[in-house]
C-alpha cells in the first residue's frame, strides 16, 4: 500500500512539472534542464528567458496556499547549493541574471511566484 501511495505522488509530481514547464514555455521561457540532480540537491526546472535563468521548484498541492508553505528554509538552501553547482559547471554564469521561483500546481492550475526565495 505504501508503495502505491509513493508511486502516485511521484506521478503527480511528474505531471505538475510537465504542466509547469508548458506554462512557462508559453510565457517565453526555454528549458535548460529538468530534474537537474547534483550531489548537493535537485532542481525541478531550470528555465531561461533572455539573460535570465530561473531555478524553479514545482509543488503539486491541493491548494495554492499549501504550495506556498511547502518550501521550507532547509529545502531552499539545498536548491541554492544545487544552483551554485549548476553555475560552477561552466554555464556562462557571468553573463546571466539568476532568480529562484516557485510554481504551485493545484487542480491543473499553475501559479508562478517569482523571486520566491
Amino acid at each position: 500500500m505504501a508503495k502505491t501511495v509513493k508511486l502516485k505522488a511521484y506521478q503527480r509530481g511528474h505531471r505538475a512539472e510537465w504542466l509547469a514547464a508548458v506554462m512557462l514555455m508559453l510565457k517565453g521561457y526555454r528549458i535548460e534542464a529538468r530534474r537537474y540532480k547534483t550531489p548537493v540537491g535537485e532542481i525541478d526546472l531550470i528555465m531561461r528567458r533572455g539573460n535570465l535563468i530561473c531555478f524553479i521548484e514545482v509543488k503539486a498541492r491541493a491548494t495554492r496556499e499549501d504550495g506556498l508553505y511547502a518550501v521550507h528554509p532547509a529545502q531552499q538552501q539545498r536548491i541554492r547549493r544545487a544552483a551554485e553547482w549548476w553555475q560552477a559547471q561552466g554555464q556562462k554564469s557571468a553573463l546571466l541574471d539568476y532568480r529562484f521561483d516557485l510554481m504551485v500546481v493545484s487542480a491543473w492550475r499553475c501559479t508562478h511566484i517569482t523571486h520566491a526565495f
